[in-house]
């Protein structure tokens, strides 16, 4: 298990770093255009988007660059999956790895993106999480509590077997959408342009609740029954 988590650490802090790394390339070619596209917004925003459509006219190459960052999105998280079932080397500690790789991977990369750039200047900054298939749009205090309960369920998960129920399964599955749901709530007022609206904590709350509840309530109910047993 040592080895393991070793190994689960190491990738999930070093391919944050790599991340981190891409995105400050990014911004450093965006940048100019957009502060000509969109003069007086300071350099760290993010908000707003360039609509696809103007970028396109303005900069073909960095338009084409965009189709290039989509493809780069998915291939990242294909590789986050397969690097947890390489690194667990049991089909079923496949996905509380995952969680762990995904949870240390994230919460490093908002931390090397504010060691060398100072952003996010806070919790609440806005961020631009994905773009598959329209952007995820949040604060960043959003996916950190997310990514916070997913390396802790997953370590707990790693640490025993958790037996899973089919109302577990639900609520696990339930909250993630309510979560997802609270990400692309404001996709398409985004995509035109516009500053984010507020975002929806009570939906992402109820969808967190939801998740961490069936987990621990599944962690609980796994520990008293080997308990019964013995």
């Amino acid at each position: 298990m040592r080895r393991t988590l070793a190994g689960l650490f190491l990738f999930s802090v070093s391919f944050a770093y790599i991340e981190a790394a891409v995105v400050v390339y990014l911004r450093a070619i965006y940048e100019p255009l957009r502060q000509q596209l969109i003069p007086g917004r300071p350099a760290g925003d993010v908000f707003p988007l360039i609509e696809r459509d103007r970028l396109r006219a303005a900069a073909p190459d960095a338009a084409r660059l965009l189709n290039v960052e989509l493809v780069r999105e998915a291939a990242t998280l294909v590789m986050l999956a397969a690097a947890a079932l390489l690194v667990a080397g049991d089909r079923e500690l496949w996905l509380p790895s995952l969680a762990v790789i995904f949870g240390i991977w994230d919460l490093c990369f908002y931390g090397f993106l504010r060691l060398w750039t100072g952003w996010p200047e806070s919790l609440l900054t806005w961020d631009l999480l994905f773009l598959i298939p329209v952007p995820w749009v949040a604060p960043v205090l959003a996916p950190v509590l997310v990514s916070l309960a997913l390396v802790a369920c997953g370590l707990a998960a790693l640490r025993q077997a958790v037996s899973l129920r089919r109302w577990h399964w639900a609520g696990l599955i339930l909250g993630g959408v309510l979560i997802l749901l609270s990400f692309l709530w404001d996709s398409q007022h985004v995509m035109a342009g516009n500053l984010p609206r507020p975002f929806r904590w009570p939906l992402f709350s109820i969808g967190e609740a939801l998740g961490v509840g069936a987990f621990v309530h599944a962690l609980g109910t796994t520990k008293q029954s080997r308990n019964l047993q013995r």
